[in-house]
This record gives structure tokens, sequence and C-alpha cells, in this order.
């Protein structure tokens, strides 16, 4: 069974914008309440796609300057990207059928 992979600013580049695969990116942060309730969420997709869609978490308390690069103002946030490129945003808790029709689209 997969689940969201812990990644950070360093990781990034290598983990998102150089993956074959389409990459749905968690920002999120330990004091988020909403954060929290979608965590199992993106561990279920993590699993249900695994090895067609990676899915990563990176922390924006400890990763400013991903959060910034991206302008992360509200979270959650997703983002997939697809070829190094962020495709689709999606701000706040919302219902796993909506995240993966999201994420299909890029598939």
């Amino acid at each position: 069974m997969s689940s969201a992979k812990d990644v950070n600013d360093i990781s990034f580049d290598s983990e998102v914008l150089k993956a074959d695969e389409v990459v749905l990116v968690d920002f999120w942060a330990p004091w988020c309440g909403p954060c929290r309730k979608l965590a199992p969420l993106l561990d279920e997709i993590a699993s249900e796609f695994d090895g067609k869609v990676k899915v990563v978490k990176i922390n924006t308390d400890d990763n400013l300057k991903t959060a910034k690069a991206y302008q992360i103002s509200g979270l959650p946030s997703l983002l997939v990207f697809k070829g190094g490129e962020a495709k689709e945003v999606m701000v706040g808790l919302m219902p796993k059928s909506s995240i993966v029709s999201n994420i299909q689209k890029h598939l």
C-alpha cells in the first residue's frame, strides 16, 4: 500500500518537477485542521493510483521557499504537476471525488 511521501525544498525538484508520472502535491502545515482531515484521503489516493500518480506532501512551515514559489496562501493546497508544470490548483478541504476527477484530467 502506498502513502503520501514527504518532500522538502531540496527534494522537490527531483521528486516533483522531474517525475515521469503525474504528481499530486499536498501543501500542508501541522497546525492546519483541514490538512489533518485530508491526509488519510491522500493516502487512499496514493494507494489507488499507485504506479500512475505520485502523491507527495510538503510542510509549508518548514519549506517556505517552495511554498512561496507556488504562491501558496491557503491551506491545504493541492497542486497537480505534469511534466514539471503545475496544471491544477485546489485550495481547501474537498471531497475525494473532486480530487480524483482533477487528477484524472491529466492522466
